[in-house]
């Protein structure tokens, strides 16, 4: 108990005990004690039952009352009852003005903001912007059905995937010509968040950098095969002191030439949100492919091994599953140094997938480069990438073919012992291999070169 409540709890106890005493002799004096004293308590607790009136009263009073003077424990009471609601004033009115500054950045803020109630989407609150993205009206949309206030967008299913669904790409109910990209994020248990945002600039300048690259691309075709036509007509024997420059030159117009092909691929991915045609590629000519052409790569400096122990082949496109294949097998035989070991492999998953794994025993990746190591021109070491020949945009090429296969890639790397890489395909990917349809069933068993 803190010293001043004790002081006051004390002090009115000594009070007590003098008016009992007062009484007490009052009572000897007059022959009455007992009625003296019966008199004396009634007094006592009608005076304390009144004080606890005022106690109530104060509760209940919405006007600020002022405590009263005194040195006793009601006063003491009253003074740390005033005392509490004062700092509840304050508190309430703190929070009041972080309620309103919060509303007013959520007003201000560029993007669409929609609170909706869970079970019933209905519109509890939105922004200005949820007026001039979404077309909503306020106070009439309060408490209607946000589904069906922007009936025009495919909302139903898409809500009801809850916390597992993505952002939604879609055009705004009240102009076709602006892009929307909805999220929905639940922050309670009751209430979610529809976050729309304008994307149509990004979109925009997407479409600008893809068609700059692909017509930049496409323009130094022609030069570089000029080029390199030119080179080759040179012979080095004839000017032996300029033989290494010619060398040099080769090199570079072959790496020029094959970022122009990569940037084109790359383009061409980007710009599609399908597939073109799709059909059952087979996956043992596919492995036997990869073979040789990692072992042309490696010339001999590696031991690779092909494991195709399933009798499952890939539904999707042949020419782009074998540019992103490619690609992981060139990358694997680039970065494992002489002596190493490369394995590809093709197994079958628990889910009825497939998944088709290059391995290498390689230098690795440190793991604070794994999340970017599929961005286009993304490079763990600039010199050694220089040295191999990369061009840099292998695994960004492999992501999107991946994308348009409905397949995930999955890295795994230990520095100084090496990486794999992991092409995860789902069950509508996958088909069984038709032993009788399959004429390479002979090749298709494990063998090491």
């Amino acid at each position: 108990m803190p010293p001043r409540a004790r002081s006051a709890w004390l002090r009115t106890l000594g009070l007590l005990v003098l008016i009992l005493a007062a009484a007490t002799a009052a009572g000897l004096l007059v022959g009455q004690l007992f009625p003296v004293l019966a008199a004396t308590a009634l007094g006592v607790v009608a005076w304390h039952y009144w004080r606890l009136r005022k106690v109530l009263t104060r509760l209940t009073a919405r006007q600020r009352l002022a405590p009263s003077n005194g040195k006793g424990v009601w006063n003491e009471l009253d003074r740390l009852l005033y005392r509490s609601q004062a700092e509840m004033r304050g508190r309430k009115r703190r929070l009041m003005e972080m309620l309103r500054a919060y509303r007013a950045a959520a007003t201000a803020l560029p993007d669409a903001i929609v609170v909706v109630e869970r079970n019933s989407q209905r519109i509890q609150w939105f922004n200005e912007s949820g007026t001039r993205l979404l077309g909503l009206r306020y106070p009439d949309d309060i408490g209607t059905s946000l589904v069906q206030r922007l009936q025009p967008l495919p909302l139903a299913h898409w809500m009801a995937a809850g916390r597992n669904a993505e952002a939604l790409e879609t055009m705004s109910p009240l102009n076709p010509a602006i892009t929307l990209s909805l999220r929905l994020i639940p922050y309670s248990e009751n209430l979610w968040l529809l976050v729309a945002r304008d994307v149509s600039r990004l979109l925009q300048l997407e479409q600008m950098r893809r068609d700059f690259v692909a017509n930049v691309s496409h323009e130094l075709r022609t030069p570089l095969t000029v080029i390199h036509g030119y080179l080759d007509m040179l012979d080095p024997e004839e000017q032996p002191d300029w033989a290494p420059m010619l060398a040099e030159m080769q090199r570079q117009s072959q790496r020029m030439t094959q970022l122009v092909e990569d940037l084109l691929t790359l383009s061409r991915l980007e710009s599609q949100d399908r597939l073109q045609s799709e059909e059952v590629v087979s996956m043992a000519s596919m492995l036997n492919t990869l073979r040789r052409e990692a072992l042309a790569l490696s010339q001999g400096r590696h031991d690779i091994e092909v494991d195709d122990a399933v009798d499952l082949d890939l539904y999707g496109s042949g020419k782009e599953l074998h540019s992103a294949f490619s690609n992981l097998v060139s990358n694997a035989v680039r970065y494992t140094p002489a002596g190493g070991r490369i394995q590809i492999a093709l197994r079958a998953d628990d889910h009825g997938g497939a998944v088709l794994q290059v391995a290498d025993s390689g230098y690795g990746i440190p793991a604070n480069h794994l999340p970017r190591i599929t961005e286009r021109f993304y490079r763990v070491s600039t010199s050694r990438s220089r040295e191999s020949g990369g061009t840099g945009l292998g695994l960004a090429i492999v992501k999107h073919v991946l994308n348009l296969h409905e397949a995930t890639l999955e890295i795994a790397s230990e520095v100084g012992r090496g990486s794999v890489f992991s092409c995860r395909f789902g069950p509508s990917h996958v088909r069984r291999r038709d032993d009788a349809a399959d004429p390479a069933r002979d090749d298709r068993t494990t063998s090491t070169c």
